[in-house]
């Protein structure tokens, strides 16, 4: 269907998420001092799949938003992996700028590089190149993401993630996948791009929820079993008093000394 205002409002929407997405996960690395447990091979396959999905979007002369959207991906992508490169294994701040900087700068020139082509493929009835591009940054994206399963995987836990981080970027996903739906026509390979990696980040959730959550609450209950278990002594008892607690839990047994020599 082609409700262009739709279309922009959504793809807007998707791009401001996709902006401040990776912001939670800066914020929490910078805040521990720490990014144990966060792949720094996704941000870097996070990256480069910038690259692909920014040309496919600007060929096919998506909104501006959507336009915009990859390299906003591309570049916290980067400034992740810098943090990687810092707290994980120590880097100077001029080594990770020594690091960052010239990628970042290969990257955007690949992309300008590539648009030019694929137009002028396009302008010679060329469509699989367009296909490929969808489908690496499609590809790109998704390894990212499995890296984490992997870890869950050996770790049984969600860890080094954050679940807001993860919550914002499927907002993303989502309102740019519904904005794709109001262009002219419907763009299957979109489709495919932002509803591949929705599909993994809901795994993540439920991830999160069989490995994070469930235990924490069984924890919870039964910190708040053992309280209500605990015995209550209602008044102070003498220094030279035994007490035990019976196999039930449920009363205070006292022992008085012995007052007569003659008793047995």
């Amino acid at each position: 269907m082609d409700v262009p205002v739709a279309a922009n409002v959504l793809g807007t929407i998707g791009a401001v998420c996709w902006s401040i997405q990776l912001l939670p996960q800066i914020i929490i690395n910078y805040r521990r001092h720490d990014t144990e447990g966060l792949q720094p091979s996704m941000m870097l396959l996070w990256a480069a799949a910038g690259v692909p999905l920014g040309v496919y979007n600007i060929v096919e002369n998506f909104n501006v938003a959507l336009r915009i959207q990859p390299q906003i991906l591309t570049a916290l992508s980067l400034l992740t992996w810098a943090q990687c490169l810092y707290y994980g294994k120590k880097y100077t701040i001029p080594k990770c700028i020594a690091a960052v900087v010239p990628l970042l700068a290969g990257l955007g020139g690949i992309e300008v590089g590539l648009v030019f082509a694929l137009k002028a493929a396009l302008n010679r009835d060329l469509s699989w190149p367009m296909t490929l591009m969808a489908v690496l940054s499609a590809c790109l994206l998704a390894a990212g993401v499995l890296t984490h399963y992997w870890d869950i995987y050996v770790h049984r836990t969600v860890r080094g993630i954050s679940f807001l981080f993860v919550g914002i970027d499927a907002a993303g996903d989502l309102f740019s996948l519904v904005s794709v739906l109001f262009e002219p026509t419907i763009d299957v390979l979109g489709m495919v791009i932002y509803g591949t990696e929705l599909a993994l980040w809901i795994g993540i959730f439920i991830c999160g929820g069989v490995f994070n959550l469930r235990p924490w609450i069984q924890s919870r209950r039964k910190k708040h079993h053992e309280q209500e278990q605990e015995p209550v002594s209602l008044h102070e008892m003498p220094s030279s008093t035994s007490v035990f607690r019976t196999v039930s839990g449920s009363e205070v047994v006292g022992r008085r000394p012995r007052t007569h020599a003659s008793d047995p």
